[in-house]
């Protein structure tokens, strides 16, 4: 009699924001639900098994566990390109970090790491390296951030969301486009969508801002309540304890109650999925998670990058299939006549929807599960 194939064990790693974290998930969603996409050599399927090394106070805790992960917080340290008294303090963390990943790796014995970024990966990468276990990276955005370029020289193999990053990564790197969740194919979602309590008679927008939200679009969006919530229905996703303060009720200035608006710091990934897929509209920053859902869907878009970021370059790879606003100079008229501009204009909406399903490269599931059996040498 055959014996049973052993589970493959992969850690992941990665967290402090949601943007590290959800390509790994989707990629996680793959493997364990849509089987079999890990085979043995002989044909066979074979199981896997994951850990997530991330941080203590992060946003992705709450998001692995969700997802059915185990997870292990480890110390992690951000180094700053500037000088600071804390990268002193974070050059001890990262060193702990180091310690608690190798005797993780040693203790729980992975057959792959996988990591798109953040600098709790980069210790854990190291260790992994040192006992040589092989690493896949996953450059997700369009400008490579610094723990991808420290990790790269340790990696067996580094998927990219976009080509351009090929000449960044030379001949390790594969382009696959960026990993998106299962469940936003998932159409029986009616029941998630009850819990926003939508109306039929009024189109939603979808207002989003990041794992740990994003303070100048929440005040745009409070300043413009008045007026957006006349023609439209707001879901607001304001971050982690960025929520706007006393508006459940929502009341503006003089008492009059806000109707049509609905705000949460937090959607697990099956609420965000129904969000999305009510959404005529959806404002957002240039985080490449999103920006990736909203391409599988092809839902028109209007981004508004971070300043001075990696988002500025990610926003300019959708410039034609997002509309693309600088914070600097938006106002809360110019938010307003932009979102009722869209909604006002179903050719436009369409068009922009197609042209935001062409912006990225599908299949990157199945394409990193393929790489994935390669490094196991399951195929």
């Amino acid at each position: 009699m055959d014996q049973p194939e052993k589970k493959h064990k992969i850690l992941l790693t990665g967290g402090g924001t949601g943007g590290s974290v959800a390509p790994l998930l989707a990629v996680a969603e793959d493997l364990t639900t849509q089987p079999p996409l890990l085979v043995s050599r002989g044909g066979a399927e074979a199981g896997v098994e994951f850990l997530w090394l991330g941080t203590k106070q992060g946003v992705e805790r709450a998001m692995v566990e969700k997802a059915g992960l185990k997870f292990k917080a480890i110390a992690a340290g951000k180094w700053r390109r500037y000088f600071s008294l804390k990268n002193f303090w974070d050059l001890i963390k990262i060193k702990i970090g180091f310690w608690q990943a190798l005797w993780t790796i040693m203790s729980w014995r992975p057959d792959l790491v996988m990591s798109a970024g953040s600098f709790v990966s980069v210790p854990v990468v190291w260790a992994a390296w040192l006992l040589r276990v092989p690493v896949l990276i996953h450059q997700q955005d369009a400008k490579p951030g610094l723990a991808n370029k420290l990790m790269a020289p340790f990696a067996k193999a580094i998927t990219v969301t976009f080509e351009k990053s090929l000449r960044d990564y030379g001949k390790k790197a594969v382009w696959t486009g960026n990993p998106t969740r299962r469940s936003l194919a998932i159409k029986n979602y009616e029941l998630k969508i009850t819990n926003f309590k939508i109306r039929k008679d009024l189109p939603v927008v979808l207002v989003v801002g990041g794992g740990t939200g994003a303070a100048a679009i929440n005040e745009l969006v409070e300043q413009g309540l008045g007026e957006l919530t006349k023609f439209c229905q707001i879901i607001h996703v304001t971050g982690k304890n960025k929520s706007i303060k006393n508006y459940e009720p929502a009341s503006l200035a003089g008492g009059l109650k806000i109707t049509n608006y609905k705000h949460y710091e937090f959607l697990d990934a099956e609420q965000m999925a129904a969000a999305l897929k009510l959404a005529e509209v959806v404002v957002t920053r240039a985080g490449m998670s999103v920006l990736s859902e909203l391409a599988y869907l092809k839902k028109p878009a209007i981004i508004i990058p971070m300043p001075e970021s990696h988002q500025v370059e990610n926003a300019r790879m959708f410039t034609g299939a997002g509309l693309v606003l600088e914070q600097k100079s938006l106002t809360v008229e110019k938010l307003v006549n932009e979102i009722k501009g869209l909604l006002g204009d179903e050719a436009r909406r369409r068009e922009l929807g197609e042209k935001m399903g062409r912006a990225m490269k599908q299949g990157a599931n199945e394409a990193m599960v393929e790489i994935i059996n390669k490094i196991l040498n399951l195929k």
